[in-house]
Parts: C-alpha cells; structure tokens; sequence
C-alpha cells in the first residue's frame, strides 16, 4: 500500500502517520515501574540502575530512562549522578502538603458530586460502597484500599474533571510510596468504611454542603492518623 495512504490528508496539508492504538514502550514500563514503587516491589530509598531495569524489563534503556525521568518529576524516584536512581522516601512536611492538596481538591468536588450525581451514577458509587464492605468483613487490606481508591476516584470524576481526578490518583500514589496507609493499622476498615459511608450518604440525597463536610472530616482524619506513624524526616 502506498504510504500516502498511511497518512490522514486535512486541509492545512498536515498529514501525520496514524498511530498504532496501544501504549507505546516507555508507557508501559512507566506503568509497570509505578505499580512496583506504590505496592513496594522496589522499596523506599533503593538504588537501582537502568541498565538493570532494561535487562529484568527485556527492553533498551531509552524506554526505561523516559518512564524514569517521568517518574522524578512526580517525586517518586530521584537520579543519583553515577549510580543509577533511588526510590524517594518522604517527610512529614510531604505527607502535610500532600493532604492539604487532597482537602482542596476532593471536598469541593463531593459538593458538586452531590449536586451533580444521577441515579445511575449513585448506583455506581453503592457497587463500590459494597464492595469496601465486602472486603472489611473478610479482613481483605488489599481489596479494600482498591476499592477505597475507586471511591475517591468516582466522586472526583462526578464533579466533571477527569483530570482532576487523575491529580489527585498521583498525590495517593506519593502516599502509598511511603507505604504509608491508615488501612488495618491507625484505624480499622470498619471505621474507614464508616468514613465513606456518611460521604456517600450525603451525595444520595443531594447534601452538597454536608458532603463537602464528611469529605474534610474523613481526610483530615486519615492525615491525623497518618502524620502520627511518622517521625519527621
């Protein structure tokens, strides 16, 4: 097939390649690579070297270093001048900052989910609520900070900004970086289940203001508990 065929004709005469519909090489490592340093397969404050992640992935160091050099800049790893990358540890201050974050993004977005939501999005929103309890009454951490995740995730998104939503999953994986994490050991699931229990109590019947409310209370809560496993660093 001639390779103008290839290509998307417009009418300023830009004609791009198409592109293949799958994540390039250097998302993919990236994705892979975050997933390790957020579940701790490459702890807090290792060293690693990208020839050496190049080898395990199977692939060039060019899409190591790219998913690399994306993951400093989102303060999850750091270069080191001739030994390769360390994975960060955080201080209180970061887990502070963090949090502060958080309260400013995801309480004004349960005001708006509450004004915003359907009945099929609240519907949505009580799969995940059954879900966390499910997994509290099976004692299941993993299953219920997933599920927590997706919560969060759903409320941010019903406010109508999926990049922000996307935000706010980075600042939870600078969290859980540092193994930080409420979930089965300042509080129990109960407790936490209880938390987005009353969010989503608020956001059903349409209480922007309370929700907003139970949204603060719940994070500043969790940022209390957390700060308090801490020692500044």
């Amino acid at each position: 097939m001639p390779r103008t065929q290839d290509r998307l004709g417009t009418a300023d005469g830009f004609a791009p390649a198409r592109i293949p519909d799958r994540p390039s090489r250097t998302r993919q490592v990236f994705d892979e690579l975050r997933m390790a340093i957020v579940h701790g397969e490459l702890p807090p404050n290792s060293l690693y070297s990208v020839t050496e992640l190049a080898g395990r992935f199977g692939v060039s160091r060019t899409p190591v270093r790219e998913a690399l050099i994306e993951l400093a800049s989102m303060g999850m790893v750091r270069f080191e001048r001739n030994r390769g990358f360390r994975i960060l540890e955080s201080s209180v201050r970061d887990l502070e900052e963090i949090f502060e974050l958080r309260i400013l993004l995801e309480v004004p977005a349960a005001r708006m989910a509450a004004e915003k939501a359907t009945h099929e999005d609240i519907a949505d929103l009580h799969a995940i609520l059954q879900a966390m309890r499910a997994a509290a009454q099976r004692q299941d951490e993993a299953d219920f900070r997933r599920n927590d995740r997706s919560f969060h995730r759903s409320v941010l998104l019903l406010s109508g900004n999926r990049r922000l939503a996307d935000f706010v999953e980075t600042l939870r994986d600078l969290v859980l970086v540092r193994d930080a994490t409420t979930v089965g050991r300042s509080e129990s699931l109960d407790g936490l289940l209880a938390a987005h229990e009353r969010v989503f109590d608020y956001i059903k019947s349409g209480a922007g203001q309370e929700a907003a409310e139970a949204m603060e209370a719940h994070l500043r809560h969790t940022q209390h508990m957390l700060l308090g496993q801490r020692e500044p660093v």
